[in-house]
């Protein structure tokens, strides 16, 4: 019998059929993806009624079958290299795709115009960009809510664009598809980092590349929609591989750079500091001291280095919270506030923007109270740091006033590598399949994504269900599905 997950057995057969709906995926985003206003090289542009309606069916039903593929190759216990040659399968397709589910590598590309011809990024948006001029289709492309919105991330990530935009005169194509090599060579680094964290904890190699690398959600919004999500996450987790180690100021330096790439990055700083704390033994309190001032250092000294070096200064202070101003509807947060503010609304003639402000306010402060909390756990000995670390992303994500599906990863890429069999890793993979539906490849965000979202939904929890109904009466390891069986005809069929 084949061991599974060896290429040839199971994990081959859904490696094929994952690279197969990856490229269905992406062959419809080359009709529907989110194409920029002007392509001077005439390959990224809009097609007729026909062309679109296929293109929506290629992207929908390639998603699924990825999807699908993901689920049943988690089944194999498939290992690191194995995991690593499907990773590639399955991001091949991602790498001469337009954007996909997202506009936002237009304006890191605008961004970075902006940079080099002398704009403050972080008092103005794209629009003041010449539409002629380098970087001038990308800022056409930028999605509404941002054109004239100052940029909320860090310095750091704002010298790779502006070197982007220099390599390429800011031209469409050649300006996204090195915005993807940085993409891709953040998810080397998370697909680098995970295996590590992983056995640093005892736990499998290769499920955590699973979750956190092959991860469709991370496949969609990094290889596929260029988020620097991507590139805070690869540096964050490679930091927290180095503290493990013992090689914390190398540590800190990557997550100082993964906070200026975005701010939430400092919450691992906090972690890494209780690593620091634990090692250097003592009480509570001088464990506290001692784990901060080193680490808080160090990436202090990152910051106003990689600052300098922009040239852009410090406003991205200020622009923190400018991504708080547009609505989400996962945002638990907003939703209570702007219910709330429209109650008092009607009730008693109040402004309920106050109202959803203070609500996200309290949401906010409620995620970072819980982070301290977990953060003091483990500096207790209670709560292993990077599990608590993954937590406290998660948590703050929750309760955050702004919530995009691709923020699940923060916290999911490190209880990838810690939370192997538990319900919180079994609720992130359910999350993870159903909130792929949730937006279209064009980038928009429509009513019946939500629903397609719930489905899966329902759908992950009445698995797993079923999977653990299965464990309890000694289901036979290897034993295949229904689902499985017919996946597998469905191959033979094909060959």
């Amino acid at each position: 019998m084949r061991a599974p997950g060896n290429g040839n057995g199971n994990g081959g057969t859904y490696r094929l059929l994952g690279a197969a709906g990856a490229t269905a995926a992406v062959a419809g985003g080359w009709a529907v993806g989110t194409l920029p206003a002007h392509d001077p090289w005439g390959l990224w542009v809009p097609h007729g009624t026909a062309v679109t309606a296929a293109g929506y069916a290629l992207a929908y039903g390639g998603l699924t079958v990825l999807v699908v593929a993901w689920w049943l190759y988690g089944r194999t216990g498939a290992g690191v290299r194995d995991s690593l040659v499907t990773l590639g399968w399955w991001t091949a397709p991602f790498v001469v795709a337009p954007p996909l589910y997202s506009a936002d590598v237009y304006s890191y590309i605008a961004q970075g115009a902006m940079v080099l011809e002398g704009h403050d990024v972080y008092e103005v948006g794209p629009s003041v960009l010449d539409p002629a001029g380098p970087g001038g289709d990308a800022a056409a492309s930028v999605g509404g809510h941002w054109t004239d919105t100052p940029a909320p991330y860090g310095p750091f990530f704002l010298i790779v664009a502006r070197g982007v935009t220099w390599a390429t005169g800011g031209t469409i194509v050649p300006a996204v598809l090195a915005m993807r090599l940085v993409a891709l060579a953040a998810l080397a680094l998370i697909a680098w980092a995970l295996p590590h964290l992983a056995r640093e904890h005892g736990r499998s190699p290769g499920a955590a590349l699973w979750l956190g690398a092959l991860n469709p959600l991370l496949l969609m919004h990094v290889a596929g929609g260029l988020h620097n999500d991507g590139l805070m996450i690869g540096l964050m987790l490679a930091g927290v591989v180095l503290a493990l180690r013992g090689r914390w100021i190398s540590g800190s330096v990557l997550v100082g750079l993964a906070m200026m790439v975005k701010s939430p990055a400092a919450v691992a700083l906090l972690f890494v500091a209780v690593l620091v704390g634990r090692a250097a033994g003592g009480g509570l309190p001088r464990r506290v001291a001692k784990g901060l001032a080193g680490p808080g250092a160090v990436a202090g000294a990152v910051v106003v280095l990689m600052t300098l070096l922009g040239g852009t200064g410090f406003g991205w202070l200020a622009t923190q919270g400018v991504a708080g101003r547009i609505h989400t509807a996962l945002s638990v947060s907003s939703d209570l506030g702007l219910g709330l503010g429209e109650l008092l609304r009607l009730l008693a003639g109040t402004d309920p923007d106050p109202v959803k402000a203070a609500v996200q306010n309290l949401g906010l402060a409620a995620g970072v109270a819980l982070i301290l909390l977990l953060a003091w756990r483990c500096a207790a000995g209670r709560l292993e740091a990077v599990h608590g670390l993954g937590l406290g992303l998660v948590a703050l994500v929750a309760l955050s006033p702004m919530v995009q599906p691709w923020y699940l990863l923060w916290g999911t890429a490190v209880l990838a590598a810690t939370a192997a069999g538990s319900r919180v890793r079994d609720t992130l993979v359910v999350l993870s399949a159903a909130l792929v539906y949730e937006t279209q490849p064009s980038g928009s965000t429509p009513a019946y994504g939500f629903v397609l979202a719930a489905l899966a939904c329902a759908a992950g929890v009445m698995l797993l269900r079923k999977e653990r109904a299965g464990r309890v009466r000694g289901h036979v390891p290897g034993q295949r599905t229904p689902v499985e069986t017919a996946v597998e005809a469905g191959a033979t069929r094909a060959r």
